[in-house]
């Protein structure tokens, strides 16, 4: 078992590499033809929206109650029974989501006044965001399909992840990265308004998606022919199951909106320095916490239906080590390098160093949570594997209820730096009641063992911060630096950093059998 998570662990992870780093190049490219200001903002809003609604009805809560009972149905050995699961679910879910997605298109401008009512207020009032609100409205006209082509991607994700074929969902994503690029390469230098073209990059991002898994389904015998099931019994359960998942899974997501909303009303660039700094988040978060949640969730999900109670534990805990030992240096990493890595990847075109700047405080907000992020990641599955949607729901009301109480102190003090503390806050709220619903219902608590663990990490991760503070330069001295040498300036630090972490948890006792999974 210990080996087969670790494959199918380093399958992902190689795969959400590739993705994570043309995500970054993705990135650049926004950012040198963009920058921070208004079309920036525009553009990141239009895509949040359809990637929110995507969390709900793809890849987070539909996932979350369609992977356990369709590992239930697999297990049985009967095909045919599995392929009807399946064509009732894709053709139920299909005609749902081409609902919202004809209703998104059709009124984009009134979901534009609902979450960006700062910029609506100014449209009404002739104020100067009234041309933000106005394209922000078409864009979304061209972005909310990528949902319809993307919920089915994420169906598809989940059918061969069950079926044990974890490298197609994972390097999938690669594709939108690229045909943004593409976009941004060679459409919006043609446009009056840029952001159009990177709008069509979206589009066609989730169309190419959408194709490339099919091969793969037809290969593995499980593309059918979808039908409507609304009452199937399979079916029943998933939405049964979905429909309190579709809050509690989506919680982060539900509180990133909140913080649009809140940033609507800041200062112009308030939601580009916010994006900037959490597509930062993302590349740990997808590269190690999804990418170990993927790969255990059948594996849970396998354990409950076996009843093999231990095994189940022992999982659960090989998932928490696992972010730990990964985790971590990457939350202190982000926090001590903040500055240094925005200007190795944006500093350039419009994006300038008071961009690098004004991003980099929200980033280490943002960091100093993302180990409970990671931790959300792998705990979740641990209720959504035995098929209970209910109790992470209870617990995601009261974090995101704490969010809107965190965002009211800190944003008044503290702008959208604030919007980003009380994200990463809430995160804690939210592992914290996770942790402590499992360990209650004697589902799975940490060991002695786990604990001494993560005291060993704890002390490289400061080893590791030691060294890159010995090295790192003021801040005038990155400014005045070519690229070249603000890249080899970093891997140095980077390097020298992850040396110092390995080694002195080495001399602390830390080994490979600490990652084995004892059923």
């Amino acid at each position: 078992m210990s080996k087969g998570l670790l494959r199918s662990g380093a399958i992902v992870s190689a795969m959400t590499l590739v993705s994570r780093v043309l995500g970054l190049v993705r990135d650049v490219v926004v950012a040198n033809l963009m920058g921070a200001g208004a079309s920036a903002d525009v553009f990141f809003f239009a895509n949040k929206i359809p990637n929110f609604l995507r969390r709900l009805f793809a890849e987070g809560a539909f996932s979350q109650a369609f992977v356990p009972v369709l590992t239930e149905y697999h297990s049985k050995g009967d095909m045919n029974e599995t392929r009807q699961l399946i064509a009732k679910v894709s053709g139920t879910l299909g005609v749902i989501v081409s609902i919202v997605t004809v209703v998104g298109v059709l009124g984009s401008g009134v979901v534009t006044a609902i979450f960006g009512t700062g910029w609506f207020l100014d449209w009404l009032n002739g104020g100067p965001s009234a041309e933000k609100f106005e394209m922000a409205s078409l864009m979304l006209k061209i972005t909310f399909p990528y949902l319809w082509f993307i919920t089915f991607v994420a169906l598809s994700g989940a059918i061969l992840n069950t079926l044990g074929k974890f490298a197609v969902s994972s390097f999938t994503p690669v594709f939108l990265n690229v045909m943004i690029i593409l976009s941004a390469s060679l459409i919006s230098p043609r446009l009056a308004n840029p952001e159009i073209g990177l709008a069509i990059g979206v589009f066609l991002g989730g169309l190419v998606q959408f194709f490339f898994q099919l091969p793969f389904l037809i290969k593995e015998g499980v593309l059918v022919r979808p039908k409507w099931g609304w009452r199937d019994p399979g079916v029943v359960r998933i939405r049964t199951l979905m429909i309190p998942a579709l809050f509690g899974v989506s919680v982060s997501q539900i509180n990133l909106l909140l913080d649009t909303f809140i940033a609507s009303f800041l200062q112009t660039g308030s939601i580009s320095w916010l994006y900037y700094s959490d597509r930062l988040l993302e590349f740990p978060l997808g590269l190690f916490g999804i990418a170990i949640a993927t790969v255990i969730l059948p594996a849970l999900s396998r354990k409950h239906v076996d009843a093999q109670g231990q095994g189940f534990a022992s999982t659960m805990d090989w998932g928490v080590r696992m972010v730990l030992l990964l985790g971590l240096p990457a939350m202190l990493g982000l926090i001590v390098l903040a500055k240094p890595m925005l200007m190795v990847l944006f500093m350039r075109g419009e994006f300038g160093v008071y961009e690098v700047q004004q991003s980099s405080y929200s980033l280490v907000a943002y960091a100093s949570g993302l180990l409970n992020f990671m931790l959300i990641k792998v705990l979740a599955p641990g209720y959504y594997s035995r098929q209970d949607t209910k109790t992470p729901v209870r617990y995601g009301i009261i974090a995101m209820t704490s969010n809107m109480v965190f965002n009211i102190i800190f944003a008044w003090h503290y702008g959208y730096v604030g919007l980003a503390m009380a994200t990463a806050l809430s995160a804690f709220v939210n592992m914290g009641l996770l942790y402590r619903g499992l360990h209650k219902a004697q589902v799975y608590r940490l060991t002695r063992q786990t604990l001494g663990f993560m005291l060993r990490l704890a002390v490289s991760g400061g080893a590791m911060v030691g060294a890159i503070l010995y090295l790192l330069k003021p801040l005038e001295s990155w400014i005045s630096m070519s690229l070249t040498d603000r890249v080899l300036e970093l891997t140095l630090m980077i390097g020298t950093g992850a040396m110092a972490y390995l080694l002195t948890a080495l001399v602390l006792g830390v080994r490979f059998k600490h990652l084995k999974v004892h059923a």
